[in-house]
């Protein structure tokens, strides 16, 4: 419906935040309407998932928490490189539980520091 689409525009505006980009090749603006698109249905599933695990989290607020989870590759004096994954909190814990989705892995789990 017409309502639905125009919520569409106003999620993908301010809450994904894309802004306006002006393309002149139609494979250009083919590709900008696809990313779109693609955005605005995760943003929407997210949003789905998040009500029937009745998380208590938006999607923006969820995808703040997960950013927040950090992959560290570091490498000392020359050695083989160590890689690590940071402990997701337990608001963290909740986000990924409520999408479904799998807990990020490394060789290593690093405790924040």
């Amino acid at each position: 419906s017409l309502a639905d689409i125009e919520r569409g525009f106003k999620v993908l505006k301010s809450e994904i935040e894309i802004g306006p980009v002006y393309h002149r090749l139609p494979e250009r603006i083919r590709a900008h309407a696809s990313i779109c698109f693609m955005a605005l249905i995760l943003h929407r599933v997210m949003r789905s998932r998040l009500k029937a695990a009745d998380a208590g989290y938006t999607p923006e607020r969820a995808l703040e928490q997960l950013q927040r989870i950090q992959h560290h590759r570091v490498r000392l004096n020359g050695g083989e490189p160590v890689a690590g994954v940071s402990t997701p909190s337990t608001e963290q814990n909740e986000v990924l539980h409520a999408l479904g989705i799998e807990k990020p892995a490394a060789p290593e789990q690093l405790a924040l520091l």
